[in-house]
């Protein structure tokens, strides 16, 4: 679908009074990307300067935003690809027009097409949802030019877009003017710790959970990055010192056939790199048989978003799984010596306090708290606007206003007991994520607060029932 961009001279509208043909007159601006090298500045990086432009990028998690990359831009693109990022990336539209008032700001990303009214109003000249490249490149031009031109993606104030989720050309990402990866987090394993890469295979998702910022956007679609842009962008950090990469698709088996040829050459090439993905419980299950390849390519751990064992939580969240499921996936995996290390959602208008302490009882019982990063068991359902949860639930009693500030609905949970509890939760996760803890000793902990608010006495955790070793983790919680 595309739109009509006009580059008008309203008051509202800001027009570049320089070439952005410049070096720097296009800052690229990254607030965070849960600890890895922003693709997100890599990819447009290499696509504008394909197209002959000369950008900037800073990833403001790492470095510092100079005054002397603001006065030289023409056009300030910022990435917003979740909801923390959002909220740091609002806090710069006023510093950037004190030092820039005739720059043009573009917010790109997830969360950019989820709140673009909130964007436009609160001084954002455009807004990118989707696949970005090719929309980013398109303004650019436009702006340049200062013309009239058809571009598909972009949203003003004066002109909407559906964001843009087609085919289109990736070039390889261009991460050389970004920070070492040594500045990111790391793959640790035993102790020792080595740099982390951070690919994608695919972007969006075939699935459409309820929750998930994606759904809204892709609308079930996704877009495959091709191997051999995958491959390059491997290379590249691996040359920079990368040990180990992430896969940061929403699904890794989303198209399995394209994700098993990527990591048979990664370890055809590297036999000593390690791997991580996320993927899917039922596709755990339905490809079982790929999980002894995953082993054999050096799969060091999947993530999965479990998110709850209340059947009724899943069934809102639209999971494709059950209860029963989750425990089969653990054991697949356990079969060819992958570590799961599940995702949670254990706060939702849908969970009870009897399920919560399924969840803890689960962990215990099957040794899986090292497994289990400490903030998961505090982590509360987000409604941004556009969210696919209110397709269902719009008209529901414990759902509030849009919190425009927030970017997300309030909402209550129909038990004052859990919403009690969840912050409670959430400082014993971060207590827990600054010390040194038994994963052991946090659940525990969680497990006689959640009794408490429960208002019965505590019985003695359950004792696992079998050993499972410490599993190798990234060294930042993966979470937004």
């Amino acid at each position: 679908m595309s739109t009509t961009l006009t580059l008008d001279t309203a008051p509202t509208r800001h027009q570049p009074t320089t070439t952005l043909r410049q070096p720097g007159a296009i800052l690229l601006l990254s607030c965070y990307e849960l600890g890895h090298q922003p693709l997100s500045l890599a990819f447009p990086l290499a696509a504008l300067r394909e197209r002959g432009f000369a950008p900037r990028a800073i990833d403001l998690a790492i470095d510092e935003l100079p005054e002397d990359a603001l006065h030289a831009a023409g056009l300030v693109a910022i990435s917003v690809p979740m909801h923390t990022a959002l909220r740091l990336g609002v806090r710069l539209i006023d510093r950037i027009r004190t030092a820039r008032p005739h720059a043009h700001i573009c917010f790109y990303g997830l969360y950019a097409a989820l709140n673009a009214d909130y964007l436009l109003a609160a001084g954002a000249d455009s807004v990118i949802g989707g696949e970005f490249e090719g929309p980013l490149g398109d303004l650019a031009g436009a702006l340049d030019t200062a013309t009239t031109m058809a571009v598909p993606g972009i949203t003003t104030a004066t002109t909407t877009s559906a964001p843009f989720v087609g085919r289109h050309d990736f070039p390889v990402p261009d991460r050389a003017d970004l920070p070492a990866l040594r500045d990111y987090a790391g793959f640790e394993r035993d102790g020792v710790i080595v740099p982390a890469g951070y690919v994608e295979a695919t972007r969006g998702c075939h699935h459409t959970c309820a929750h998930c910022p994606i759904t809204p956007v892709y609308g079930g679609r996704f877009v495959v990055v091709p191997r051999e842009v995958v491959l390059a962008d491997i290379a590249a950090q691996v040359e920079q010192g990368a040990r180990h990469i992430t896969f940061g698709d929403p699904d890794f088996f989303n198209g399995p056939g394209h994700a098993m040829r990527i990591v048979h050459e990664l370890h055809r090439r590297w036999p000593a790199l390690t791997y991580d993905a996320t993927i899917k419980i039922e596709h755990l299950l339905e490809h079982r048989r790929l999980l002894p390849e995953l082993a054999e390519t050096g799969c060091a751990f999947v993530v999965s978003a479990v998110e709850s064992l209340n059947e009724d939580v899943l069934t809102h969240l639209r999971k494709g799984h059950t209860v029963a499921s989750v425990a089969t996936a653990i054991t697949a995996l356990d079969e060819v010596g992958i570590p799961m290390r599940p995702s949670l959602l254990p706060f939702s208008p849908w969970e009870t306090l009897a399920s919560y302490l399924d969840l803890l009882r689960f962990v215990a019982t099957h040794a899986m708290a090292p497994n289990v990063d400490p903030v998961h068991y505090s982590i509360r359902l987000l409604i941004p606007p556009g969210s696919a949860v209110l397709d269902d639930h719009a008209a529901a009693p414990w759902l509030g206003s849009l919190d425009l500030e927030a970017f997300s609905y309030r909402w209550t949970h129909p038990d004052p007991r859990l919403d009690a509890l969840q912050p409670e939760v959430a400082a014993i996760a971060e207590r827990a994520a600054t010390t040194t803890e038994p994963p052991e000793t946090t659940v525990a902990t969680i497990w006689h607060a959640a009794h408490r608010a429960a208002g019965i006495e505590a019985p003695a955790i359950p004792a696992p029932a079998s050993h499972r070793p410490r599993p190798p983790r990234l060294t930042e919680s993966w979470f937004c």
